[in-house]
């Protein structure tokens, strides 16, 4: 993937931190491609079950679409702009878009290589076979045929290129045949574009566990498509196009309405790949190169098939002895001894997704909140939630039941803006007060509000504190927690906070909440600084994150001085880091590690050793520039000794050298660690964690 830069003693020119290295970042995004690396070696992993293989493989191929989607086409724009800033890795966006295409180019090889060499022949022996046309029987080729006629053809429609048609439009994502006719009478070569049928699904179904590529089907029929004339060549091609939105919210009377322009135009943003099969030839490359307007960089020659992320489609098969044994979640104890109100009630109640249920507690809290006369009022932020959800529903029922709802719906929830729009209006017609956020930020953090009249008359506050969306489908595959409270201090900080959000006022002191973008920066900042003077004072002193993606440079550089000044910073991060660890004088006592699994490690979690009286925060917030300065998120304070006791335990486990996961070399390179010295596996972290006693796990 190659080697970044070694770092050397040139300081940097101005600032707090002159006498740090100049290169101590590492690329944000080559960061990221790492992290995908690290999904496709799940892929590329014989112990994984089989068609989980073959979902790690879709989920590689969806996650690398996004990032040229956003990341990619970012950096493009800026070039394009003439706002080209060299990073602070010193790489101008240009030297960094090369080195994007040539590591995305060999992880693109390697998938392929991972499917054609691994994955495909071990689904042949379990009698799943990927096959192409020429692989197909007579009766196949039959049925297809009917199949192409009945069901395709109609779908279908071919666009020639001549003076008198145009290059046509090619969107976002979708899959096409190039191809070349020839007309017999003059001897007239023609090129042409099928799109896929995007009502079609990625691989056609055979019967007997047997798929064929859909463009295979397609391809075969094309003489139908250019009826008397001569099919000469096809090949598939794909095109990715940037899909960020660019919204200036104060220009605008109606974000709504502005928003569902720019959805509009998205389908129509710039270029930022070609995909090709590797045997197109020249000429037709040079066609779509030049019709298109791909830079070399931009096009990628791989092996067929394309797209894919429709191998979720076989990973989806019912094979339950190819796939991950299921999970029954629990239900926590304090639940199931008496009604929800009254258990958080007499003590807050910490849950952890998806070992514990969201259904008998998120979505359950909501239900009750919304059919309990008592209830006289409900908050809800809401990011991202399927269209179908409970708990959409939940606040659709106590609109109509006459209490008093407010949403604030973010609508510019990246890839999901158009079905938030759908569900927002759906909750103002029933009668919920919907808020679209605030004006210059992305309303990030999760959190609910349920005002309710206790039995004894007083007006209590039910709040719920999580650092994942209010999603039941992610729920069940994302990692993370809840937080449960009826504690006066968190009830008066959502109230507070909802009032902020929802009218005017500039709070930026909380009394349980750290709050961006107005104080969360500064928070985490003190409490760095504070294990630094209690280091020094020779009290326990060490840091503990845990989060999806570490790359503000602020914070890297707070802990590369708490690691000079001697404090143990392990750090466990998912996704991208820019924080090199393990550098002499700079980062000695700092340590990386990511776990990738079946579940989505998700969870935010802040542990300050504070002197030996552990602080520990959980909540929405990544440390990204983005998180801490441009979104409002919320961390919690947890203050029950067993709760806080439950978050060391599990961070201290996710970092022993027992563990099983990847760690982080000084250069930026990761390698997995599943085996100890003696050969025998290491601990599996959610293994484990489903085998905890609170958990009940069910195998088949």
């Amino acid at each position: 993937m190659g080697e970044p830069a070694p770092v050397t003693a040139e300081p940097v020119d101005t600032g707090r931190n002159a006498d740090l290295p100049a290169d101590r970042f590492l690329d944000r995004e080559v960061g990221w491609l790492r992290f995908n690396q690290r999904v496709l070696e799940l892929a590329e992993d014989a112990d994984t079950p089989l068609l989980e293989r073959a979902r790690y493989l879709s989920i590689f191929a969806g996650n690398l679409d996004e990032f040229f989607m956003v990341r990619v086409a970012g950096l493009k724009r800026r070039l394009a702009t003439g706002v080209a800033v060299t990073s602070a890795t010193r790489h101008h966006p240009d030297e960094l878009l090369r080195r994007i295409s040539d590591v995305s180019r060999e992880l693109m090889l390697r998938q392929a290589r991972c499917l054609h060499d691994s994955v495909a022949p071990a689904l042949a022996e379990a009698g799943i076979r990927l096959v192409r046309w020429e692989d197909l029987d007579a009766d196949e080729r039959e049925r297809m045929r009917v199949l192409f006629h009945g069901s395709i053809y109609p779908l279908l429609t071919p666009f020639a290129v001549d003076p008198a048609h145009p290059f046509p439009y090619i969107s976002g994502r979708s899959l096409n045949l190039a191809v070349t006719v020839r007309d017999p009478q003059t001897g007239r070569t023609m090129f042409a574009r099928v799109k896929m049928p995007a009502a079609m699904t990625r691989f056609v179904d055979l019967g007997g566990d047997r798929f064929v590529p859909t463009e295979d089907v397609v391809a075969v029929h094309l003489p139908v498509l250019f009826e008397g004339m001569e099919v000469l060549e096809h090949h598939a091609f794909r095109v990715t196009r940037n899909a960020d939105l660019e919204l200036d919210e104060d220009e605008t009377d109606d974000l709504v309405q502005s928003l569902e322009n720019e959805l509009r135009r998205r389908r129509f943003g710039p270029l930022v790949r070609l995909e090709v099969e590797e045997t197109i030839s020249e000429d037709v490359l040079d066609i779509l190169r030049r019709e298109l307007g791909a830079e070399e960089r931009e096009i990628y020659r791989v092996p067929g098939p394309l797209n894919l992320a429709g191998l979720d489609q076989i990973a989806d098969l019912p094979r339950p002895d190819l796939r991950f044994s299921p999970v029954v979640p629990a239900e926590p104890d304090a639940l199931a001894q008496e009604g929800f109100f009254d258990a958080v009630g007499s003590g807050e109640l910490l849950v952890h997704h998806p070992y514990e249920s969201f259904t008998t507690t998120t979505e359950r809290f909501l239900a009750l909140a919304a059919a309990d006369p008592r209830v006289v009022a409900i908050k809800q932020t809401l990011y991202r939630t399927s269209g179908d959800s409970p708990i959409v529903e939940s606040l659709i029922d106590a609109a109509r039941a006459g209490k008093e709802v407010v949403v604030l719906v973010e609508i510019k929830a990246r890839f999901d803006e158009h079905n938030n729009i759908l569900w927002a209006r759906k909750l103002e017609e029933a009668g919920c007060h919907v808020v679209y956020g605030v004006v210059g930020l992305k309303t990030h953090c999760k959190l609910a509000l349920v005002v309710r009249e206790d039995d004894d008359g007083t007006v209590r506050r039910y709040c719920h504190v999580g650092t994942g969306n209010y999603n039941p489908g992610t729920a069940r595959v994302y990692e993370d927690f809840g937080l449960f409270s009826a504690a006066p201090e968190v009830g008066e900080d959502l109230s507070d906070l909802f009032n902020h959000l929802t009218g005017f006022s500039r709070k930026s002191e909380y009394r349980r909440l750290l709050v961006a973008p107005s104080g969360l920066r500064s928070g985490l900042m003190q409490r760095i600084a504070q294990e630094m003077s209690a280091h020094a004072r020779g009290e326990p002193a060490r840091i503990r994150i845990k989060v999806n993606s570490l790359v503000d440079e602020e914070i890297v550089d707070a802990l590369y001085e708490a690691s000079r000044a001697g404090v143990p910073v392990d750090l466990w991060v998912r996704g991208s880091c820019v924080l090199r660890p393990g550098l002499e004088g700079l980062s000695e006592t700092i340590r990386v590690r990511s776990i990738l699994g079946r579940f989505l490690e998700h969870s935010r979690i802040f542990v300050f050793e504070n002197g030996g009286r552990p602080q520990v925060w959980m909540g929405s917030a990544d440390l990204m520039p983005r998180n801490l300065d441009r979104r409002v998120e919320a961390l919690v304070r947890i203050d029950d000794p067993a709760q806080r006791a439950r978050l060391v335990e599990l961070m201290d486990l996710a970092m022993a050298d027992a563990t099983a996961s990847w760690r982080m070399e000084p250069d930026g390179d990761w390698h997995r660690v599943v085996r100890g010295d003696t050969g025998k596996r290491l601990l599996e972290l959610q293994s484990a964690l489903r085998g905890d006693r609170r958990m009940r796990a069910v195998d088949v």
